[in-house]
């Protein structure tokens, strides 16, 4: 099995930035695709960002566009999303996860791992 463990979550006001890891353990392979979903307050989880095994692809939805940053680093089985210009509609839980390629990032019961969330809240 694949343990996955976010970390850097917090209070920050918009307009501000916040880094956000994923540690990876356990089975995983070289082939992995990493990515970010969030869930805010009364919604249900919605899609972020996605990175290939290799960092050569990576998608991002268009609320986030341009503002946030998806990395990876397969020496550290670490992917992170560097989240810019931050507001309000941002809060969330950011919860990661892990699937066999970028495709399977648009069907959530298809991916492998999730992490258990870390919050991100911010200020107006």
């Amino acid at each position: 099995q694949v343990q996955l463990v976010e970390s850097g979550g917090g209070l920050v006001q918009a307009g501000g930035s916040l880094r956000l890891s994923c540690v990876a353990s356990g089975r995983t392979t070289s082939n992995d695709a990493m990515g970010w979903f969030r869930q805010a307050p009364g919604k249900e989880r919605e899609f972020v960002s996605t990175i290939s095994w290799n960092g050569g692809v990576t998608y991002y939805a268009d609320s986030v566009k341009g503002r946030f940053y998806i990395s990876r680093d397969n020496a550290k089985n670490t992917v992170y999303l560097q989240m810019n210009s931050l507001k309000p509609e941002d809060t969330a839980v950011y919860y990661c996860a892990l699937g066999s390629g970028t495709q399977v990032f648009g069907q959530q019961d298809k991916l492998d791992a999730w992490g258990q969330g870390t919050l991100v809240t911010i200020s107006s």
